[in-house]
């Protein structure tokens, strides 16, 4: 059997084993995990948002970004506020410790993309990008 003839789920499994396992070791001594990534990077662009917000931003269920949240709490990187224009809801904030990472993460970040993209022209990671989004990000979007 020829690599090209494998079924796209094993190798989109393959390719994402891969790349999990440079990204959690880019990003284990900072203890932060590439889902808590994810999240610190949408409160560095906007501080502040409630977590039903990140969730549907990151297209994650409100179970897991409960957990992803907790955890990143627990770790001093983000703190919940009680919404002052209605007590209901609680925000999420970055900490100073939260805020102090986003250089040395998104850095350590731009190193595993350069890292698993090194073997491809840039019109060729260009093309992968919009194919991994067709296929994970806008069908979501669009349901």
């Amino acid at each position: 059997m020829e690599e090209t003839d494998l079924c796209i789920h094993f190798l989109l499994g393959k390719a994402l084993q891969h790349v999990k396992q440079i990204s959690k070791a880019k990003l284990a001594p900072y203890g932060v995990t590439p889902v808590q990534f994810a999240l610190l990077r949408l409160l560095w662009e906007r501080d502040g948002e409630y977590g039903f917000v990140l969730a549907n931003r990151l297209l994650i269920d409100s179970a897991t970004i409960t957990g992803v949240i907790d955890r990143l709490e627990q770790n001093g990187l983000i703190q919940r506020r009680i919404d002052q224009k209605d007590r209901r809801n609680k925000r999420v904030f970055l900490t100073e410790k939260g805020r102090s990472l986003e250089a040395p993460l998104i850095k350590k970040m731009n190193e595993m993309n350069d890292e698993v993209m090194s073997k491809f022209d840039a019109d060729k990671v260009q093309c992968f990008r919009e194919m991994l989004f067709e296929i994970g990000i806008k069908k979501k979007v669009r349901m």
